[in-house]
C-alpha cells in the first residue's frame, strides 16, 4: 500500500476538513519527517482512515487523526490502559487503547480534538471512542470516552477496565 497516495486521495476527498491547506504543504512535512509515514500507515491498517484536520495552534504542526466514520474497526474491544488490563482477572480483553496507541506511535485524542473532529462531520454514530483521560480521573479507576448520539457529542465515564465490542479509540499525530 502506498500510504502517500492513500493520504493524497483522502486529502482531496475531504477538503472541507482542511480548506485552508494545500497538498504541497503536507508533502513538504512528510519529506521533513519521513518516520511519520510509518505511523500513518499503522493508523490506516487498523481502520483509522487518517487525514489532516488542520493545524495545532500551539505548535503550528499539522494534526493527522483518525477520520473513519466509526471508531476504527481494528482497535475495538479494548480496556483503557495496561494497568486496567493487568487488573482485569476475569475475561480480559486482548489489549488496551493506550497500549495499542503506543504501538502505533500515536496518542489518543483529547476531548478538545474529539470535539474538533466532530465539528467537521458526524462520527461515532454507532460506536464510541476512548479519549485521553485526565490523571485525576484515572487515579480513581475511571476513564472517559465520547460518542455522538441524538445530534450531540457526549463525554461519558466508565471503569478503565471495561471494554465493549463497539468501543475503540481514535488517535492522532502531529506532523
Amino acid at each position: 500500500m502506498d500510504i502517500v497516495e492513500v493520504l493524497k486521495t483522502r486529502f482531496f476527498e475531504n477538503k472541507a476538513f482542511h480548506s485552508d491547506l494545500e497538498w504541497a504543504e503536507v508533502e513538504k512535512r512528510f519529506l521533513l519527517n519521513p518516520n511519520v509515514l510509518e505511523v500513518l500507515l499503522r493508523m490506516e491498517e487498523s481502520g483509522g482512515e487518517p487525514d489532516t484536520i488542520g493545524f495545532d495552534e500551539k505548535t503550528g504542526k499539522l494534526i493527522f487523526c483518525d477520520c473513519s466514520k466509526e471508531s476504527p474497526s481494528g482497535r475495538r474491544s479494548l480496556c483503557y490502559d495496561d494497568e486496567a488490563l493487568r487488573k482485569r482477572a476475569k475475561n480480559p480483553p486482548a489489549g488496551s487503547a493506550l497500549g495499542m496507541a503506543f504501538e502505533i506511535g500515536a496518542s489518543l485524542l483529547t476531548e478538545d480534538l474529539y470535539r474538533r473532529l466532530q465539528s467537521l462531520g458526524e462520527f461515532d454514530l454507532k460506536t464510541s471512542s476512548w479519549i485521553n483521560t485526565p490523571k485525576e480521573i484515572r487515579q480513581l479507576g475511571g476513564a472517559i470516552f465520547c460518542e455522538r448520539r441524538y445530534g450531540t457529542v457526549f463525554t461519558f465515564h466508565n471503569g478503565a477496565d471495561s471494554y465493549y465490542s463497539v468501543r475503540g479509540f481514535r488517535c492522532f499525530i502531529l506532523v
